[in-house]
């Protein structure tokens, strides 16, 4: 009987759908390794490893068989993808082109050999970026610069800003992926993107204040609200946003700041200065890697609290999404902030999920967690926390409770008081 290597579902599947991997027509008991490899655009190598043994049929299915060590151990049936490592030191894999997919392919080999043994079966496998239908329209009106994600069939759906942090650019992945779950999703630019400033020297609000209005006037969102989903740098512009904008019914921070950072922040006769750091108090690890979880200053602190986002103006609810052992800041601490201001405020109290052995760059689910990588502005290597297997496993939960929290105040299910602005 010949060995196949069976995959659900097969062919292709989005990058945040789980993926059912077995194998059939081994002898009994066998050892066998499974091999996992994808590259991404530059060129850069992906891989994942993992024994097993089948069972006393011959086959064997990852959803219940325990691996017995490799690049992860235990019952992982995602292992092969979340626990891929770059063969490029601190290469962290990013979707660059949302349009094509990561094209994955894995192997099974014969034994437990180091050196691998004689190949048995292979499977080659297209993990997308956009679902069937999903529309994406590059978006250059006025001053903003961003793509729109939209779902497939009539009507308007519910919408969602997203920001990523200080390595400026466009990144799409995570709201064309979004857009897959029913949502009118704008990943939106702010640095270091075509006629953007190349550099965060300043901000002013009235640039995201004009892609919100872009948002609300678009005849596929369905308002009148939108959401805002932020990681980093990202997550306290959407703070300000919450605070400072109207028809902002959710905003959704991964491992955000509550002061504004890096930058000045303007918006018509208002400034919030930006939260000052101490470079001095930057550590290095033993790998080299630079650790940067002690250099900002304390929002509490005078002078520091002129730079504390109003957060008890926002119109809608928070959701803090907090990794408990990221090292690019305190996003434990900072969360504990907004909960004591809020209620200080006679505000209800955000909803905080927090998620052990979890570093900074928390993903969709299956992206092989970014322990460390080079920072696109800092050029160096940066430490960001985390155990794989924790953070795989956070992943996929956080993205989970991000659709129901959008789900849940984007569809209009709980009233939301207007904004004091």
């Amino acid at each position: 009987m010949a060995v196949t290597l069976s995959l659900e579902p097969a062919g292709r599947s989005c990058w945040d759908e789980p993926l059912s991997i077995a194998v059939h027509g081994l002898a009994p008991e066998q050892p066998v390794t499974l091999h996992a490899a994808l590259r991404d655009e530059k060129g850069a190598l992906f891989r994942a490893h993992a024994r097993y043994r089948a069972d006393a049929r011959g086959d064997l299915d990852l959803a219940r068989a325990p691996a017995l060590g490799g690049s992860f151990s235990g019952i992982e049936p995602m292992g092969l993808l979340w626990a891929m490592e770059p063969e490029r030191p601190f290469w962290r894999l990013i979707k660059r082109d949302v349009q094509t997919p990561f094209v994955v392919e894995l192997k099974v080999l014969d034994g437990h050999d180091s050196d691998g043994g004689r190949l048995l079966a292979r499977a080659v496998h297209e993990r997308h970026f956009m679902a069937p239908g999903v529309r994406r329209v590059p978006v250059r009106e006025g001053r903003v610069r961003a793509t729109l994600f939209l779902p497939p069939g009539k009507g308007r759906f519910p919408g969602v800003m997203d920001l990523f942090g200080s390595g400026g650019g466009l990144c799409e992945y995570r709201a064309s992926l979004l857009a897959g779950h029913g949502f009118a999703v704008l990943a939106l630019a702010y640095f270091r993107f075509e006629d953007l400033p190349e550099y965060l020297s300043d901000v002013h609000l009235e640039y995201f204040e004009e892609a919100l209005v872009f948002m609300l006037q678009h005849p596929k969102v369905k308002g009148p609200n939108v959401g805002l989903l932020g990681f980093s740098k990202g997550g306290d512009l959407c703070l300000s946003m919450a605070a400072f904008l109207k028809n902002i019914t959710a905003t959704v921070l991964i491992n955000a700041c509550v002061a504004n950072t890096i930058a000045p922040l303007y918006y018509k006769d208002l400034l919030v200065p930006d939260l000052g750091c101490d470079p001095t108090k930057q550590k290095t690890t033993e790998s080299g890697l630079l650790d940067l979880v002690d250099i900002w200053n304390n929002p509490l602190e005078e002078p520091n609290r002129k730079s504390l986002i109003p957060l008890e103006k926002a119109q809608g609810p928070f959701l803090f999404i907090v990794g408990m052992d990221d090292h690019n800041w305190k996003s434990e601490f900072y969360a504990h902030i907004a909960c004591g201001h809020l209620q200080a405020h006679g505000k209800d109290r955000p909803q905080i999920i927090y998620y052990p052995e979890t570093g900074h760059c928390i993903d969709p689910p299956y992206f092989p967690p970014s322990r460390a990588s080079v920072h696109a502005v800092l050029g160096e290597a940066v430490f960001y926390g985390g155990e794989p297997r924790a953070q795989a496993r956070a992943q996929v939960d956080a993205w989970q409770q991000i659709q129901t929290f959008f789900q849940k105040y984007l569809n209009g299910e709980k009233p939301v008081k207007p904004s004091k602005i």
